[in-house]
C-alpha cells in the first residue's frame, strides 16, 4: 500500500505541472492577440491579417477598440502570473459589463443624435456594437435613459469586480468633506485667535518723542531701558522702547554718606560718588536686529512643523527673550528640542528655552548682538535696596526684565556659588561684600573671609566688619569654621536664657547687641582637599543649626563635582548661584537640572533661591577693582580699629588630634585602648588572642591595639606564636599614659 500510496503522489503533481502550463500558454496566446489588436489598430504593418483586424474593430467598436486589446491583456498577464482558473468567473461577466456600457457611452458623447447607426459615423463612436446598443435603449427608454442605464452598467460592473465598493466610496467621501470642513473652521478660529492676540497684547501709541526726551535727563537717573516689541511692530515700523517702572533710584541728597555710631566710634556709609556713573544704553541698530531675529525664530518654528505665537521680545542687559505662545497640543518639549536648531538659524552659541512663570508662554533666550555691564550703582542704589530693612540683603543684578534683584542672606539662610573660571563667580562674590558694606555697620554685621587663591579678597583686609584678617590658610580656615560652630553653640545658650528663638528676638531684649557673622570661602575645593572630614562636619552643622543663630555660609568653588559639593552639602544648602559650566553633569550637581551649560559667562547666572520652583537668570553687578578699592579705603580711612578674634584660627581641630607618633595618639584612636593596657599590665604579656577574647572584639581591631602598644614601646616585638612580653614597668606605664587624665 505505501508503495502505490508513493506512485500516485508523483501522477498527481505531474497533472498539476500539466495544467498550470496549459494555463500558461493559454495567457501567451491571449497577450499576443491583445498585441497584434494595439498593433494593427495604432497602423503599424502587419500585414493583411492586421489590416483586416483594424477594420473590424473599428467598425463593430468604433475608437472604444481599445478597449478590447486591453480587456485582453489583462486576462492573458492574470493567466501568466496569477495562474488563475480557466472559468467563467463573475469577474468575467463584470468586466464584460463595464466594456459594453463603455462601449454605448462612447458612442452616446461622440455621434450626434438620430445618427446612431450611420456607416461613415461608426468608427466615430462606438462601433456598429455601440450604436446598436445606443439606438435600442433611445427607443425603448429615450435619451435619457439610455444615459442612465449605461452609468449605471458601468458603476455595477465596477462594484462586481468586488474591488469597488459604491457605500464605502460614499462615506469615505463624506468624511473627508467632514475632516475638510472641521480643519477649515479650526484654521479660521486660529487666525481669529492670533488676531485677539495681537489686539489685547500690543494695542499701543508710538512714544519715540517722549523717549528721546527720557535720554536727555540727567544720567545718574538713568536705568537700562528695556524694549518690548508687539508682533505688529516686528513686521511693520520700528518697535517702541518702553521703559519699565523700577526706574526708581535714590534722591541726589542721600549720595551723601549717613553717619553712624558704633562700639569703636562713627561708622560713615560709604558715599555713591565712589561708584561709576550709570551709562545711558545704545539702542540705535537694536530694533532692526530683533525684527531679524524675530522672523529668523517663525520661519524656522515654521519649517519644522510647530505652531508659536511670538507675542512679546524683551531685550535685557545680556540676553534678548523672545515669548512664544503655543498652539493648542503642541507640547513644550517639542519647541524645547529645537534649541540647536534655532540657535544654528541664529548663528549663536547657545538658546535656553524654558516656560515663563507666571505666564502661558515659552521663553527663548537668546544672546545679545550687544550686551551691556550692569553698572553696580544701578544696583546699589535702587530704591527697594534702600528700603529693605534687614542687614543682609544684597544686590546681585538684573533679571531679564531690568528689574534689580535683591537676596536676603538671613532668609537663604546660607548661599551655594559655583562656575567655571572666568564666568564672573570672584565677581559675585565682591559684589555681595560691597553690598554689606554698603548696609551695615561693623557692629551689626561681621565677616570671616578666606582666600586660598590669597590674590582675591586680601584687599579686604584692615577694615572694622573683619573678625579676623583674611583667611588664607587651609588649616586655619578649618579652624575657623570650628569656631563658628563653637560661636553658634554660645549662642544657642544665650537664646535659652533670655527664652528666645532667634537673634532678632535676642537683640531686642537686650542691650548687648549680637552681630551677624558671615563666612565667605572663595575657594571651597581647597578647603576639601586639605581637611575634608574637618571642614565639611563644620559645614553640615553650622547649615543645619546656625541660622537662628545669625550666622550665614556663601562657599564659592570653581570645581562644581561630587567631591567638592558633597551631597550632604547640598542638601543643607538649598540657596544657588550657578555660572557658566562646561558640562550638564556640573550643571545638574549645582542645580540639579540642565541649564547652567548654555550661559554666556562675565556675569551670566541663574539663582535658585529656597523655596523657587524654577532658577530665575540674572545678569550679575560689576564692580570694578578701582572701584572696590576706593570702597576699601574709604572704610580704612575712618580709622575704626578692627577687634579681632583670635581664637578663630587657633581652634583645635577633631583631625589634627590623630596624630599617629605623639605619645597619647593610639589611646585616643580607640576607646579600648586604655582597658587594653591595664590588661596586658595585669597579665605581664599581649596577644592579639587574649584581647579578642577578653573584650569580644575582632582580630583586625585587636591587632591594631597590640601595634598601638608596641609603637608606643609598652610591649616588645612578636616572637612567633609566643605573646608579647612587656617592656615597661606598670608604674612607668601609669605615669607616661594615665597620669595626664
Amino acid at each position: 500500500m505505501e508503495r502505490k500510496s508513493g506512485r500516485n503522489i508523483p501522477k498527481k503533481v505531474s497533472e498539476n505541472g500539466s495544467f498550470l502550463q496549459y494555463v500558461e500558454i493559454v495567457g501567451i496566446i491571449l497577450i499576443a492577440i491583445a498585441v497584434f489588436m494595439f498593433c494593427a489598430l495604432l497602423g503599424l504593418n502587419v500585414g493583411s491579417v492586421g489590416v483586416f483586424v483594424a477594420k473590424i474593430l473599428k467598425y463593430a467598436l468604433g475608437r472604444a477598440a481599445f478597449i478590447l486589446p486591453v480587456y485582453l491583456l489583462t486576462i492573458g498577464l492574470g493567466y501568466v502570473i496569477k495562474h488563475e482558473q480557466l472559468t467563467l468567473s463573475r469577474k468575467f461577466f463584470s468586466v464584460l459589463l463595464i466594456l459594453v456600457s463603455l462601449i454605448g457611452l462612447t458612442h452616446y458623447f461622440l455621434v450626434p443624435d438620430g445618427q446612431e447607426l450611420q456607416p461613415d459615423l461608426l468608427p466615430t463612436g462606438g462601433g456598429l456594437l455601440g450604436g446598436a446598443i445606443l439606438f435600442l435603449l433611445k427607443k425603448v427608454v429615450g435619451k435619457a435613459g439610455a444615459l442612465i442605464i449605461l452609468s449605471a452598467g458601468t458603476l455595477a460592473g465596477i462594484v462586481l469586480t468586488g474591488k469597488f465598493s459604491l457605500g464605502d466610496s460614499l462615506q469615505k467621501a463624506s468624511d473627508g468633506m467632514k475632516t475638510g470642513v472641521k480643519n477649515a473652521s479650526l484654521k479660521i478660529e486660529d487666525v481669529r485667535q492670533r488676531r485677539r492676540e495681537r489686539k489685547s497684547f500690543y494695542n499701543q501709541e508710538k512714544d519715540n518723542e517722549n523717549y528721546t526726551e527720557y535720554m536727555e535727563e540727567d544720567p545718574t537717573d538713568i536705568v537700562q531701558p528695556i524694549l518690548k516689541f508687539s508682533r505688529t511692530e516686528l513686521e511693520g515700523e520700528l518697535p517702541t522702547l518702553e521703559i519699565p517702572k523700577e526706574v526708581e533710584t535714590v534722591p541726589s541728597s542721600s549720595v551723601a554718606p549717613n553717619n553712624k555710631k558704633t562700639s569703636s566710634g562713627t561708622y560713615k556709609f560709604p558715599p555713591l560718588n565712589l561708584l561709576n556713573p550709570i551709562h545711558k544704553t545704545k539702542t540705535q541698530g537694536i530694533n532692526e536686529a530683533i525684527r531679524t531675529q524675530s522672523k529668523i525664530i517663525e520661519q524656522t518654528l515654521v519649517d519644522f512643523g510647530v505652531r508659536a505665537t511670538l507675542t512679546n521680545v524683551t531685550s535685557g542687559p545680556s540676553v534678548t527673550r523672545f515669548e512664544l505662545a503655543p498652539a493648542p497640543g503642541v507640547k513644550v518639549s517639542k519647541i524645547q528640542n529645537l534649541s540647536d536648531d534655532l540657535a544654528l538659524k541664529l548663528a549663536v552659541p547657545s538658546i535656553r528655552i524654558e516656560p515663563i512663570p507666571g505666564k502661558a508662554a515659552i521663553g527663548l533666550e537668546v544672546p545679545s548682538l550687544t550686551s551691556e555691564a550692569v553698572n553696580f550703582r544701578s544696583v546699589v542704589d535702587c530704591a527697594a535696596l534702600k528700603k529693605a530693612t534687614g542687614k543682609l540683603c544684597v544686590g546681585l543684578g538684573k533679571d531679564i526684565s531690568g528689574n534689580v534683584i535683591i537676596a536676603d542672606l538671613g532668609k537663604m539662610p546660607h548661599l551655594l556659588v559655583a562656575g567655571s573660571t572666568g564666568s564672573g563667580k570672584s565677581v559675585c562674590i565682591n559684589t555681595i561684600i560691597a553690598s554689606l558694606l554698603y548696609k551695615a555697620t561693623p557692629d551689626e554685621v561681621k565677616l570671616i573671609l578666606v582666600d586660598p587663591k590669597v590674590v582675591e579678597l586680601t584687599n579686604y583686609n584692615g577694615i572694622p566688619h573683619l573678625l579676623t584678617p583674611v583667611v588664607t590658610n587651609a588649616k586655619q580656615a578649618a579652624s575657623a569654621l570650628h569656631w563658628a560652630v563653637v560661636e553658634m553653640e554660645k549662642r544657642y545658650t544665650l537664646f535659652a536664657e533670655a527664652q528666645v528663638r532667634e537673634i532678632n528676638k535676642y537683640n531686642e531684649t537686650t542691650e548687648e547687641k549680637l552681630p551677624f557673622i558671615v563666612i565667605i570661602i572663595d575657594e571651597l575645593s581647597d578647603l576639601m582637599m586639605v581637611a575634608a572630614v574637618d571642614v565639611e562636619d563644620a559645614i553640615l552643622r553650622l547649615a543645619q543649626k546656625a541660622r537662628a543663630a545669625g550666622i550665614h555660609l556663601i562657599l564659592a568653588t570653581q570645581r562644581p563635582s561630587v567631591d567638592v559639593i558633597t551631597g550632604i552639602i547640598k542638601a543643607n544648602i538649598p540657596s544657588r548661584i550657578a555660572f557658566a559650566v562646561s558640562s550638564q553633569i556640573d550643571s545638574r550637581t549645582i542645580l540639579d537640572m540642565n541649564g547652567a551649560e548654555k550661559l554666556l559667562g562675565k556675569g551670566d547666572m541663574l539663582f535658585y533661591p529656597i523655596g523657587a520652583n524654577k532658577p530665575q537668570r540674572i545678569q550679575g553687578a560689576f564692580i570694578s577693582d578701582e572701584e572696590l578699592a576706593k570702597v576699601v579705603n574709604f572704610i580704612k580711612a575712618q580709622a575704626i580699629p578692627p577687634i579681632f578674634e583670635e581664637e578663630v584660627t587657633t581652634q583645635e581641630l577633631t583631625g589634627n588630634k590623630k596624630q599617629p607618633f605623639t605619645d597619647n595618639a593610639s589611646e585616643q584612636e580607640d576607646e579600648l585602648f586604655e582597658d587594653a593596657v591595664r590588661l596586658v599590665v595585669a597579665t605581664q604579656q599581649a596577644s592579639s588572642s587574649m584581647l579578642q577574647r577578653k573584650f569580644r572584639i575582632g582580630y583586625t581591631r585587636a591587632a591594631r591595639l597590640v601595634d598601638s602598644m608596641e609603637e608606643l614601646g609598652i610591649v616588645g616585638a612578636s616572637d612567633g606564636s609566643k605573646p608579647r612580653a612587656l617592656k615597661m614597668s606598670p608604674m612607668e606605664i601609669e605615669e607616661k599614659f594615665f597620669t595626664k587624665k
